[in-house]
């Protein structure tokens, strides 16, 4: 058999420098100082650092454009308003009302920027925003929420009728449709687009409890005042 150092001792070398480890050092040959181990938590070490490094730099770049964005806005002062209006709809049906909440909450104007929420409090009637344009729209509407929830559930199908066939059949309405809305505010008045507007949908026959059409709407703005 030949000698261990003539056939052996070059391959295992060739192996230990590969390996980097090993269970004991051959022969007087040691190993790299460096283990895997130690080069792993090393390279996530690094790999943190570097993380951190573009988290940092993505945090700095984020914060320059907030920065440049708030220079170029006029500076204003941050508040709110809020008032209760009364409207009061000539008959069951959508009506239109945008101007209606311009006329009777002059705060608004004094908003640059902010939120509107216009918030109405009674359980037979609703807000929507829809077509502004044609009152054919507004028409149709109304017949479309009648077939929705037709006047014979009154008899056929609801327990609460002491008020009348059109009295939960607009509690039903009314959930379907909504009682609020959030409308932005730009340069004093309400963001809607070209054909949007403000609708009350009242959907009783002789307006809310104890007879009338008058409804109550609360509107609460927040937002950025005008420093003029």
């Amino acid at each position: 058999m030949a000698p261990f150092y003539s056939k052996n001792f070059p391959a295992l070398v060739i192996a230990c420098l590969l390996c980097g480890f090993g269970s004991a050092p051959a022969h007087g040959f040691q190993h790299s100082p460096v283990s895997s181990k130690a080069l792993n938590k090393q390279q996530q070490q690094q790999r943190t650092t570097s993380l951190q490094s573009a988290g940092e730099r993505r945090e700095r770049s984020s914060l320059a454009a907030i920065n440049e964005q708030q220079d170029s806005i006029k500076t204003g002062t941050a508040g709110w308003a809020q008032r209760t209006i009364t409207v009061t709809a000539p008959s069951r049906g959508c009506h239109l009302i945008t101007s209606e909440i311009s006329k009777q909450v002059p705060e608004l104007r004094s908003f640059r920027v902010g939120m509107a929420n216009i918030f109405l409090k009674h359980t037979s009637a609703s807000l929507t925003i829809n077509e502004n344009a044609d009152p054919d729209v507004r028409t149709d509407m109304e017949s479309a929420l009648n077939q929705i929830v037709p006047v014979k559930w009154h008899n056929t199908m609801f327990r609460h009728t002491l008020e009348g066939p059109d009295d939960m059949t607009g509690h039903v309405k009314s959930t379907i449709v909504g009682a609020s809305l959030n409308i932005p505010v730009s340069n004093g008045g309400l963001a809607l687009g070209t054909w949007q507007g403000v609708y009350l949908c009242e959907h009783r026959d002789t307006g809310g409890w104890g007879g009338g059409f008058a409804r109550d709407i609360v509107i609460t703005i927040q937002g950025i005042t005008s420093s003029d």
